[in-house]
């Protein structure tokens, strides 16, 4: 055999043992390790605690339910949410949930979030809390009484929420932003709530929130 034809049919072989080795190779294993791994590159935005970054708008995730942590991965990866040309730290977050595409991946990532501590966000923002207990009387039928979110109505926890993040998001529901897309049902019925409120209603409601434990 020729020189070049020898060359030639070493690196097919060596290509065509790559392809096989990657073909036998088992995919991770979801879970919590897996889980952890995954969340090395939510860290740079949300911290290694979860507590999240005002200056990036990532909020405060750890310790939020895996169900409501799965749902809102689900909705990046549908364009649900992060889907406006506006909403830049949507669309960052949208990127990043595309990257979980291995089978389990989304579950064990939000499996991992689940199992950090829940801590209370410091608040920055002001309101006249007794003005918005009035307020989110509107709300407590999908966020509960004491803010602490209802899985069946898939209704997010509220209480210990950064303000300035629930103050955003309450912004990008009015501005449509959020809560527009037919498919997103939890989403389309958020944003008539927010569409009621004005700013004032807005920093008073989320002053009450703040209180709740």
């Amino acid at each position: 055999m020729m020189p070049s034809l020898r060359s030639a049919a070493v690196s097919a072989g060596l290509c065509l043992a790559a392809v096989l080795g990657a073909c036998n190779r088992a995919p991770p294993t979801p879970g919590m390790a897996r889980g952890e791994a995954l969340f090395d590159t939510c860290v740079p935005c949300h911290g290694a605690e979860g507590h999240g970054n005002r200056e990036l708008g990532a909020p405060n995730i750890g310790g939020l339910p895996q169900w409501y942590v799965e749902a809102q991965l689900r909705k990046f990866q549908l364009g649900h949410r992060g889907a406006n040309p506006f909403d830049t730290v949507g669309l960052r977050m949208k990127s990043m949930s595309l990257a979980l595409d291995l089978e389990g991946d989304l579950e064990s990532v939000a499996q991992y979030v689940a199992s950090m501590a829940r801590t209370r966000s410091a608040p920055v923002l002001t309101g006249d809390a007794r003005a918005g207990q009035t307020s989110y009387q509107v709300c407590v039928a999908c966020h509960g009484p004491s803010g602490q979110g209802i899985e069946a109505v898939n209704s997010p926890p509220l209480a210990g929420q950064s303000d300035w993040y629930l103050l955003a998001q309450l912004e990008k529901f009015k501005k449509g932003w959020r809560g527009t897309n037919p498919e997103d049902i939890s989403g389309a019925t958020m944003r008539p709530n927010a569409m009621i409120l004005d700013e004032t209603a807005m920093a008073n409601v989320i002053a009450y929130i703040q209180t709740l434990q």
